[in-house]
């Protein structure tokens, strides 16, 4: 069996070095102002090569041969990332220093299968730096960092490291999101009867306007579990795609949406987050269409458990329990004084 930690390189002081050719990229780093390579792989040192490459601290060179069992670091990730990027991925150029980049292809949502990348981080010689999964990215922007670490890779830990990432989901993918027309319910005898004004519609058009999502209709209905129930109905009938159902989320005596819902038909239905603000929020579905029951905390607080939860349905997911349970680890909003989600730590397990 091949020793996967044999060297192929030959050590060459670099005042020797004149007609060598470069195995790979020597990098520069000049603070404040560049970092990138200074001498490119495959470039012939030249004579007046050696002090640049003195200051920069070179005082040997590789000279490499490859064995049959071996890889080129550029060639290495170049296949290994095509092994594990999914659907919506693109890889960004050629690489270089055994490192390559990984874009969007498409607006969407980010998916990270956290196991495979973890398998895949396990083998000491390769790296990969993701964004959080379930992050919100347009064409072009930057997923994933990937590289191979030793300038030579035997084979076999390539094939290893293939193997880690062959899972039944992607290790990367990015999941177009559906702009839907939407129908919007406000519950409750308040805004219902005119005592108060309907402050939930605002809010919610707002939210959708950032996914590009058509409010159809906009609903309102009293504290009647009946009547609830048949507005949701009418919403089904108007061709709404996602219905949205506000207030009466909690437990009280009078809090009857989350009935009435299930009263019209709604299926797969999940209940209560460990997320804060947002303990109360409803998922099902009537066949095909999506439906949320809102909590109260939107009114009030900038970001809540709506804000993960929309791109995901957007996405075609099906909210189960053990997505609102994993939500836990990340899911306590800290409430600051001026709101930077999604560049916070809201959300991210």
């Amino acid at each position: 069996m091949a020793n996967k930690y044999k060297s192929s390189a030959t050590i060459i002081p670099v005042d020797d070095a004149v007609g060598t050719v470069l195995a790979h990229d020597i990098t520069e780093i000049r603070p404040g102002e560049f970092k990138g390579a200074a001498f490119k792989k495959g470039h012939i040192v030249r004579a007046e090569d050696i002090p640049h490459l003195r200051r920069l601290g070179k005082e040997n060179l590789f000279s490499i041969h490859l064995d049959p069992h071996e890889l080129h670091e550029d060639d290495a990730i170049l296949r290994l990332v095509t092994s594990f990027a999914g659907e919506g991925i693109t890889i960004d150029g050629t690489p270089t220093e055994g490192k390559v980049s990984l874009r969007a292809a498409h607006p969407g949502l980010l998916k990270v299968n956290r196991e495979a990348l973890m398998d895949l981080c396990m083998i000491p010689e390769i790296c990969c730096a993701t964004r959080h999964t379930d992050t919100v990215v347009k064409t072009g922007d930057i997923v994933a960092s990937t590289r191979v670490i030793p300038l030579i890779i035997d084979e076999s830990i390539v094939a290893d490291a293939e193997k880690a990432v062959r899972h039944s989901i992607p290790l990367l993918s990015v999941r177009p999101m559906a702009e839907p027309s939407v129908g919007i319910l406000v519950t409750g005898n308040e805004v219902f009867s005119g005592r108060i004004k309907d402050q939930f519609a605002p809010i919610v058009r707002k939210k959708l306007a950032l996914f590009s999502c058509t409010v159809r209709d906009v609903s309102y209905a009293p504290d009647d579990r009946k009547t609830i129930s048949r507005t949701i109905r009418d919403l089904l009938d108007k061709n709404c795609e996602l219905i949205l159902v506000t207030g009466g989320m909690s437990v009280d005596p009078d809090d009857i949406t989350r009935l009435a819902i299930a009263d019209a038909g709604t299926t797969d239905i999940v209940y209560g987050t460990p997320v804060l603000p947002g303990a109360m929020l409803l998922s099902g579905r009537i066949g095909p269409v999506p439906v949320l029951g809102l909590p109260a905390c939107i009114l009030f607080y900038e970001t809540t458990v709506f804000d993960l939860i929309l791109p995901r349905v957007l996405a075609g997911e099906r909210i189960t329990r053990a997505d609102l349970a994993a939500l836990a680890h990340g899911g306590l909003c800290l409430n600051c004084a001026h709101c930077t989600y999604p560049l916070c730590p809201f959300g991210k397990g």
